[in-house]
């Protein structure tokens, strides 16, 4: 059964019948990550922007497991040029049909540079599509009022939305993404991993459903089937 896990900060891990998906793997130097970079086989890797809590294991994991990175074209070619082999070089409002499903970026608004200091173009999020199924990773971004029209062009079931507030949106302006994207449930990440970022996620949540909508609080290792 195709199944999706949260394993800290913003870091999902998608497994259909025949693939495994991650997005943004930052796990070495995750506080909250419940995985080993080194156990991970995957063969598609996600990429909302190029920090180094989102960009992570990337490069180790796809040189491993000969895995593909689908991310904003700078940054895929970023990857490129650190030995990744197999790349998809998206760009905003661009879709890739993959085995899987199609993965499509959509606007962020945030910055994107590598660890390293390289230009990693826009930052973007993320929508996919599987065959009854559509998840919004929305990356590290503000709020901001086009949210409202994902939400319209796109059914959205899973939205996976920042809420630490400082780098991101925080925990008020997620309430007003959850009402933006009307997805059927909204879910907090890139919270609590360190102290500037520290919410009362529970509250968050009363918060969500005070205006009539469905929030879920994952922690680390967490699964949803569906």
């Amino acid at each position: 059964m195709p199944q999706i896990s949260f394993h800290g900060h913003s870091v999902l891990q998608i497994r259909t019948d025949e693939h495994t998906i991650l997005i943004d793997p930052f796990i070495t130097g995750n506080p909250l990550c419940d995985l080993n970079a080194d156990d991970i086989k995957c063969d598609y890797i996600i990429l909302s922007h190029g920090h180094g809590d989102h960009l992570g294991d990337t490069i180790d994991i796809a040189r491993r497991n000969d895995a593909e990175v689908i991310a904003m074209v700078e940054l895929a070619h970023y990857c490129k040029d650190h030995g990744v082999k197999k790349v998809q070089t998206l760009n905003l409002g661009g879709c890739f049909k993959a085995p899987f499903g199609q993965v499509k970026l959509t606007l962020a608004h945030h910055s994107s540079s590598t660890p390293d200091g390289a230009y990693a173009g826009d930052p973007a999020g993320i929508i996919i599509h599987f065959d009854n199924k559509t998840i919004y990773h929305a990356g590290d971004t503000a709020l901001f009022f086009d949210m409202k029209l994902i939400g319209e062009m796109h059914k959205i079931d899973f939205a996976f939305m920042p809420a630490g507030d400082y780098f991101t949106m925080g925990p008020d302006d997620f309430v007003k993404a959850a009402e933006f994207v009307n997805a059927d449930i909204s879910i907090p990440i890139h919270y609590n991993t360190f102290p500037v970022i520290k919410i009362d996620e529970h509250e968050l949540c009363r918060k969500v459903e005070a205006i009539g909508k469905k929030c879920l609080i994952m922690k680390p290792g967490d699964v949803i089937d569906f």
